[in-house]
């Protein structure tokens, strides 16, 4: 009963034309059946059909019309892998495919790496070029690409590679403008977080990201920017002539709590409460800090709060850290109690362990 209960909350959502919250309720239910085990019915498929959640339903419990629909959105997004896109996925990638220059404001959960993975599959281009704002992006990316492309493009990061017949450039703006020589003529240039070419989000870089996106956009064919975040595109040089989609279409549930209205300034009960929360979640988490003193407190916090986990992986690693790094070093007397630590002054190498 609690069950249909949600449904019908879900559907009253869709009904009164609120699709963004009719996702998040559905995504919740989602994820109680899964804790609890159970199979989804066909009025819960029918009801991801409606929010355009397509990857997520089950095909065993689906009408023969969800099941329709489940196959129709499958693409090959590149070595062999095919996934069923979700409903705005799809429209993205359509666009795409029909030679339009697209800017797209979309969450950070949307999935963008499958369209433009679904676009180079499908449309086979010559040379594509992408701009990522960190080096660490970009070696993410290369990865990603090189498993599902290298048997048809060279992937491309360093200026002193030879070109191929096909090519897929990967790297952060500064980089760009060593690479004009190279291209001659691109197919689609791709801008990850493209905002940042605003003196107002990024003054140091964003010249830097100015001049690449000047001057690659003379020579591509298509271009395709994108952010999360943005509810307007004003007009401006950079995106002279392209469509703009604001695709606020949330994947996964956010909770958000402001706790900092209560905690203030107050670091004791700062450093209480991620105690506290990390206390009542058993699964990852992720914990921001704006610097690097913050980075150092909150390692001292959970190096003393935190129990060895003492499992043969991180044994293993925390002795290999000791021998090759130092042994009072804070990341070697972390890793034992399950954290790491990501940030601009680690190894590359470590950082992708």
């Amino acid at each position: 009963m609690e069950i249909f209960a949600q449904c019908h909350k879900v559907n009253d959502l869709l009904t009164a034309g609120d699709d963004a919250e009719a996702r998040n309720e559905l995504i919740l239910l989602l994820e109680k059946l899964r804790q609890d085990g159970l199979e989804y019915s066909p009025l819960i498929n029918r009801l991801i059909r409606d929010v355009g959640l397509f990857p997520y339903m089950e095909e065993n419990t689906a009408s023969w019309e969800e099941r329709f629909i489940y196959q129709a959105f499958k693409v090959d997004v590149g070595g062999g892998e095919v996934v069923t896109l979700h409903r705005e996925q799809s429209r993205l990638l359509n666009a795409l495919l029909d030679g339009k220059s697209i800017a797209v404001s979309a969450p950070t959960s949307f999935g963008k790496s499958f369209v433009i993975d679904s676009f180079i599959s499908i449309r086979k281009p010559k040379n594509v070029v992408i701009l990522v704002p960190t080096i660490a992006l970009a070696d993410e990316t290369r990865r990603r690409l090189q498993k599902k492309f290298s048997n048809a493009y060279k992937i491309i990061t360093t200026s002193d590679q030879s070109l191929g017949s096909r090519n897929i450039f990967v790297f952060p703006q500064e980089r760009a403008i060593g690479y004009l020589g190279l291209f001659g003529h691109i197919d689609i240039f791709i801008v990850d977080e493209f905002y940042k070419a605003s003196r107002d989000f990024d003054k140091d870089r964003s010249p830097a990201l100015m001049r690449a996106i000047i001057n690659l956009t003379e020579i591509s064919d298509q271009r395709y920017f994108l952010a999360p975040n943005i509810n307007e595109l004003k007009e401006n040089a950079f995106t002279e002539g392209m469509e703009f989609l604001h695709l606020d279409f949330n994947t996964v549930y956010l909770d958000k709590t402001d706790l900092y209205l209560e905690i203030g300034k107050d670091s004791q009960k700062k450093s209480d409460a991620l105690l506290r929360i990390l206390g009542e979640n058993s699964g990852k988490t992720l914990i921001y800090a704006g610097t690097y003193t913050n980075i150092g407190n909150i390692s001292n916090l959970l190096m003393t709060n935190l129990e060895s986990l003492e499992t043969v992986l991180l044994s293993q690693f925390q002795a290999w850290l000791s021998k090759n790094y130092e042994s009072n070093w804070a990341l070697t007397n972390l890793v034992i109690k399950g954290v790491g630590i990501h940030n601009g002054r680690l190894h590359r190498s470590l950082s992708q362990i």
